[in-house]
């Protein structure tokens, strides 16, 4: 019988220092390659290849499912020297870190980085620039680009053509033709990028469906959003637009533009919010604007934000939650502390605005963070929030308005506070239900009161029947009595009368018997005359 044993290769991180140019080139840390073409030669699937600082000149095509990590994002750069894909991905299971990438050729399809029908790529935290598509993916799915810069790129910063299920989020795109191009792709998130200063569109959809678009701050562009050719049924919420035209659309596409009561920031919007923003406390505000921000008959924001949208994301005891306001001041050093000693959670940030006006927070901070209640300050004063309706168990919506000058706003969360309020709750339910069973008490005595006052009605009819009954009682007695004297009246009066019927009978029987007799005498006698009679 034959037995294998399989063996599983130990992964390598391969060097690269483009200084080494003396050599020996083996790849290891002491003599590392010198250009990333020469690691790929030699690596397989599942390692890293790690680039020094430095300029490196050339085309990399990546066949092998491998990380490719750079020194320092803005020292280790790679230049196309103005010819084709600067760096072409034609794997799965690829990662690009830490890289400069630029100068890529002018053709229509050259790209910073192609991605060409691959899936689990990640590209991130990369300054890809001065090439003529930032980053393209073709025919790829189940990808994330994050936390990139693209600039000056001359047409798209990121572009998805016919891809699916990817995630791009937090990247920058600015002084490109367009921000982000989805090009007949579905089912894609695009979230909490800033697309500013681009010469046409911050993000344009075309033949493309059922994305999500969400976070996304697109101002300074032309258009804000360009939805073309039947890009239908994408979800668009949280954004805030604020250029020179923030939305254009084709009659063909009908798309949702709020999500969870909430919509987007749009820079035009006239709406109002009960007076919010010229009187404070005003009951019923909360953020939401109370008329539809109209687009065109097929597409309406049915919840206009009345602020910029902001998320912050916190990370405490290994976990990361994310803090969203909706605010109509500009908020900055936005910082989150526990005090050990009383163990109390505290979420800080500044806020700026025009003096004489109010300004306003909606805040949604996670319950696992953030159990409400709170106390708010604005400066040293206390501010009195509205938990707004829409909290649930995951979240707490907190409401609260304030006169705009430059303000340290604190949300405090304490267990202590916490607890209290949760005794105090109890307490009061408690009160209520011992006023609910007063009530019911007294109910129940009312109730017991009138029965008795019935038994005593019914008691009194009783002995009324009671009296009525002996009465009958006795009457019955009497009438029974004569009753029974009738009955022996009767009786004796039938006995007569059986004794003369007896007599009746017995004259009647002697009276026929005579009868009988004396006609049998006579008929004899007339027979012996008439015998005589004939014999004469």
């Amino acid at each position: 019988m034959e037995y294998r044993i399989s063996v599983k290769a130990e992964l390598t991180i391969w060097y690269v220092d483009g200084d080494n140019v003396t050599g020996p080139w083996n790849g290891t840390k002491e003599h590392p390659y010198q250009n990333i073409t020469n690691a790929l030669e030699h690596a397989i699937d599942g390692d890293t290849i790690f680039v020094h600082n430095g300029m490196y000149f050339e085309n990399v095509i990546v066949n092998i499912s491998v990380s490719i990590v750079g020194e320092d994002r803005s020292s280790t750069i790679v230049d196309g020297n103005g010819t084709i894909n600067v760096i072409s991905i034609r794997a799965n299971n690829v990662s690009i870190q830490n890289f400069t990438i630029k100068n890529s050729g002018p053709d229509f399809d050259d790209c910073g980085i192609f991605v060409d029908g691959s899936s689990r790529v990640n590209i991130s935290h990369n300054t890809i620039s001065n090439n003529n598509n930032g980053i393209k993916f073709s025919s790829s799915v189940n990808s994330a680009v994050s936390s990139n810069t693209m600039s000056n790129n001359d047409y798209h910063g990121i572009v998805l053509q016919s891809s699916s299920n990817n995630v791009i989020s937090g990247n920058i795109l600015r002084n490109n033709f367009d921000g982000i191009g989805l090009h007949d792709s579905i089912n894609n998130v695009v979230s909490s990028n800033t697309m500013s200063n681009n010469d046409y569109d911050g993000i344009v959809l075309q033949s493309s469906s059922n994305n999500v678009i969400s976070g996304n701050t697109i101002s300074n562009n032309n258009v804000g959003m360009d939805l073309a050719f039947h890009s239908k049924s994408n979800i668009i919420y949280h954004n805030n637009f604020d250029n020179v035209e923030n939305v254009r659309v084709d009659s063909t596409s009908m798309n949702v533009w709020d999500y969870g009561n909430e919509g987007n920031y749009w820079s035009d919007y006239d709406g109002t919010d009960l007076n919010c923003g010229s009187h404070q406390n005003v009951t019923g505000s909360d953020g939401i604007g109370d008329i539809p921000y109209t687009i065109d008959k097929n597409n309406q924001d049915n919840s206009p934000l009345m602020g910029i949208f902001s998320n912050f994301h916190i990370t405490l005891e290994g976990e990361t939650y994310c803090v969203s306001t909706i605010c109509n001041s500009t908020i900055f050093d936005f910082k989150f502390e526990v005090i050990v000693k009383t163990r109390n959670r505290i979420i800080r940030f500044n806020v700026t605005g025009e003096n004489g006006t109010v300004g306003f927070c909606r805040v949604r901070i996670p319950t696992e963070l953030m159990k409400y209640s709170h106390i708010v300050l604005a400066g040293n004063d206390e501010v009195s929030p509205t938990l707004l309706d829409v909290s649930n168990e995951t979240y707490v919506y907190l409401y609260f308005t304030y006169s705009h000058k430059n303000y340290t706003i604190t949300i405090i969360y304490s267990e202590m506070l916490y607890l209290y309020d949760e005794l105090l709750d109890n307490y009061l339910e408690l009160q209520a239900d011992f006023y609910n069973l007063n009530m019911t008490y007294y109910g129940l005595l009312n109730n017991y009161l009138e029965l008795q006052a019935d038994f005593y009605n019914l008691n009194v009819t009783y002995y009324s029947l009671t009296e009525n009954y002996s009465q009958l009682q006795e009457s019955f007695s009497e009438l029974n009595n004569s009753y029974q004297e009738h009955l022996l009246d009767y009786s004796e009066n039938t006995h007569n009368i059986r004794n003369l019927m007896y007599m009746f009978a017995a004259t009647t029987a002697i009276f026929l018997i005579t009868t009988v007799y004396l006609s049998k005498h006579a008929n004899k006698g007339i027979a012996t005359r008439t015998k005589v009679f004939k014999q004469k």
